[in-house]
Formats: structure tokens, C-alpha cells, sequence
């Protein structure tokens, strides 16, 4: 990074989308596939084809209780001339192991349907008499069972690769017998807060308590990462330029702070070093002063040091790349309808993301933009439900205009 770039700020700043594509564009699989027990498989990312290896059910069963027949026996049955069929085996016994000509066998939802049997008359449809069955149904073959395989077939795909598995697939995978699945091993994130006037705890005066770092740790572990999340690095290029190199044997290198173009802000000069520098200043609001490049191999997101404008471009950057070097694509935020209490004022040309709060008006959920606004105000994210996005080619959202409010940190 020249001097010039100090001199000149950020004339031309990149569009989200562009720059996202730039970055991601530097980003591939690690492909580390590791196997899993389910147990430990929720939000893993599946990297191989999973097949069933079994049926399910693995028998054809009863739909409802009653008895489980011969079709062709009930031909004819109705509510004033019923069949008479035999139970099958003992009297008063249930679940027989066949059922034979002009036999009936007492079953239940979900039973095993007994050899010889192909249908099932419902309970209601049946009045027991003595040692025999008197249908009041006649039934075609088939009629309330389900088949096996109904729900899974034998050989049948369930996942491809880049699947991020939930808990309803994991009861899936093993009701068709896998103890275990293959899946990406989590993509390692070194997470670098840097700023001379940082500390853990116990601030004096000029300093500052570092927040940026473990708040985009556990983002990042929030989106399948695991993170290293450092100790602060002081602004000295030198010492930056150690941390970064240290780290690039991660998947993904991230910095916090020192992204501007002020005296002090070095990384971009460091990464410069080190890598390339892809973009530097996008056109969002908070954070504009972005930097994102590749050293080594290895995306470098390098997030302003102001913590809103930091977990904005978390989200926008590290988040998708995340995503892509776990091989698979970051989710759609949830979204919620709600009208706008106050106008949302943005910049043209700029991508903005203003904090809500959501409450429910007398005529549905409303979003009341949050009071403060600054890109250094951390309890506006913190006590906000989520943000509205205004696009580039708008100049602002009008009060009482419906909107989209992601709640963007309840995803993965």
C-alpha cells in the first residue's frame, strides 16, 4: 500500500456484491474430510454422497390397527353382509406369523404385516365374535399398508457433498443404519485483534477494551469454524507482519482494526507484504474501510476496528468465505416482515445496514430503528433484533414502507 492511499482515502469504493465475489473468488475447499458420529454431526458439512444402506421401513406395516388380511378374503364384505374370517393362530392371539386363506391377524400401527397378508381392515370396519373376525370392509391390496421403503429406499440418495446437516437429518441418516457420516473438517479461522490501545480488562486511560476479536471468534464458530482467537498485536508493522505469517497455515486469516487509511492503520500495507490486496474500501455503511486480499493461499479479511461497522463486514465477508473453504454456501438470513416506524436516511451508490428493533404495532410487526447509529456503538447490535438493508440505488426507506429485517444472528 503506497502513501498515496493515505492521501486520497477511498475515492472508489468497491459494491458489495463484487467485492464478495472478488473474495470468494480466492477461497477453495480445504477438502480435510474427517468421519463423524452422528452425535457430533449437527451443522457439519457433508463431503462425500450418502446413500441408504438400508430400506425404511425395512418391512411392509400396518397403517392403522386392525387386521391384517387377504384382500381377495373380503370381497363382498359390507355393513349388512360381513365376511367371516378365522383369527389367525390361537384365539385372541395378535402379530401372527402368517396369515392364511380366509385368515385375519390382529395388528397395529406401525406392526410388521404377517406373511401372507396384503391389506388391513381398520378396527372400526371389524367386530370380533368368539374365534372369528367379521369384516364389515371390503379392502384392496395394499389398502392401509405401508410398503417398505416407503420413506427411504434401499441405495437412495439422501445428501451431496456441501449439505450442512441438521437435526432432522441426523435422525434420518440413522433410521436407515449409519452410526456415522462423512463430513468437511471444520475450517480453521485465525482471529488477529491489533490496536496499541487494546487490553483484556482493566482499562487506564486511552485504552480500550478488546471486544472485535472475541465477538467475530465466536461468530466464526457460530458459522462451523474453529477459531484461534490471538492475543492483541500492537500497531508495529513488523509485529503485524509476524501474526499474519504465523497464521497462514489457517483456512482463513482475519484482523481486526487498523483497516483505514489513517498513519496507523498498517494491515493493508502488511497484506500488501505478505500477499495481495483484492479490494480495499467498499461501498457499505458502517465499515466502508474493509481491506480483503490473499496471502499464501489463504483469504485475509481485514475488518475495521469500529465494532459495528467490524460485525457488519463479518457478516458480508467472513461469514461466505467461511462457507466456501468448508465447501458449501452460506444460508439465506431469516427474515421478517414489519413496517418502519422512522425513515432509514442512506447514501446512494452505498449499501447500508440499519439496526431495528422489532415490536408488535396494532397492525402487525413493526421495525423502530435503533437511536444510536454509530459505527463505534456496540449496544446498538447487541440490544438490536436485527437490520434492514437499504440497497445502493435507493436514498433511504420512508417511515410506514413494509421491510425485511434479517436476523442475521440467529444463522448459522
Amino acid at each position: 500500500m503506497s502513501h498515496d492511499r493515505h492521501e486520497t482515502g477511498f475515492k472508489d469504493r468497491t459494491r458489495v456484491a463484487d467485492a464478495r465475489e472478488t473474495l470468494l473468488g480466492a477461497a477453495t475447499p480445504h477438502g480435510r474430510v474427517e468421519t463423524v458420529p452422528l452425535a457430533d454431526a449437527d451443522r457439519r458439512v457433508v463431503a462425500e454422497p450418502v446413500d441408504a444402506p438400508a430400506p425404511v421401513p425395512g418391512y411392509d406395516r400396518a397403517a392403522m390397527d386392525g387386521y391384517a388380511v387377504r384382500a381377495q378374503d373380503t370381497f363382498g364384505a359390507s355393513g349388512r353382509s360381513p365376511e367371516v374370517l378365522r383369527r389367525a393362530g390361537d384365539a385372541g392371539s395378535e402379530n401372527a406369523a402368517a396369515v392364511g386363506p380366509g385368515e385375519a391377524a390382529r395388528v397395529h400401527t406401525g406392526s410388521a404385516l404377517p406373511e401372507g397378508a396384503d391389506a388391513v381392515v381398520m378396527i372400526e370396519e371389524v367386530e370380533e365374535v368368539g374365534g372369528d373376525v367379521e369384516t364389515f370392509d371390503a379392502v384392496a391390496e395394499g389398502e392401509n399398508v405401508g410398503p417398505a421403503g416407503e420413506d427411504v429406499a434401499e441405495g437412495q440418495r439422501l445428501y451431496e457433498p456441501g449439505h450442512r446437516l441438521r437435526p432432522s437429518d441426523l435422525g434420518l441418516l440413522k433410521s436407515v443404519g449409519l452410526t456415522e457420516v462423512p463430513v468437511y473438517e471444520a475450517p480453521e479461522v485465525a482471529v488477529i485483534p491489533t490496536g496499541e490501545e487494546l487490553v483484556q480488562r482493566d482499562p487506564g486511560p486511552g485504552e480500550v477494551i478488546e471486544t472485535n476479536g472475541l465477538t467475530v471468534s465466536r461468530m466464526a464458530e457460530r458459522w462451523g469454524a474453529a477459531t484461534r482467537y490471538r492475543d492483541v498485536v500492537t500497531d508495529d508493522e513488523a509485529a503485524l507482519r509476524a501474526a499474519v505469517e504465523r497464521d497462514l497455515d489457517a483456512d482463513v486469516v482475519v484482523t481486526t482494526g487498523g483497516s483505514s487509511v489513517g498513519e496507523r492503520d498498517l494491515i493493508p500495507e502488511v497484506l500488501d507484504a505478505v500477499g495481495e490486496v483484492l479490494v480495499h474500501g467498499v461501498a457499505l455503511k458502517p465499515g466502508h474501510p474493509v481491506c480483503l486480499g490473499v496471502a499464501d493461499g489463504t483469504p485475509v479479511v481485514c475488518l475495521p476496528g469500529y465494532p459495528v461497522a467490524c460485525i457488519v463486514n463479518a457478516v458480508q465477508f467472513l461469514r461466505p468465505v467461511v462457507a466456501a473453504v468448508a465447501g458449501t454456501e452460506a444460508p439465506p438470513h431469516p427474515t421478517r416482515h414489519a413496517t418502519l416506524t422512522r425513515k432509514i436516511a442512506s447514501e446512494p451508490g452505498t449499501r447500508t445496514f440499519a439496526r431495528v428493533r422489532l415490536a408488535e404495532g396494532e397492525e402487525g410487526p413493526v421495525a423502530e430503528p435503533t437511536r444510536a447509529s454509530g459505527s463505534g456503538v456496540l449496544s446498538s447490535v447487541a440490544l438490536a433484533d436485527g437490520w434492514v438493508v437499504v440497497p445502493e440505488g435507493r436514498e433511504g426507506i420512508d417511515a410506514g414502507e413494509t421491510v425485511d429485517v434479517q436476523i442475521w444472528e440467529a444463522t448459522e
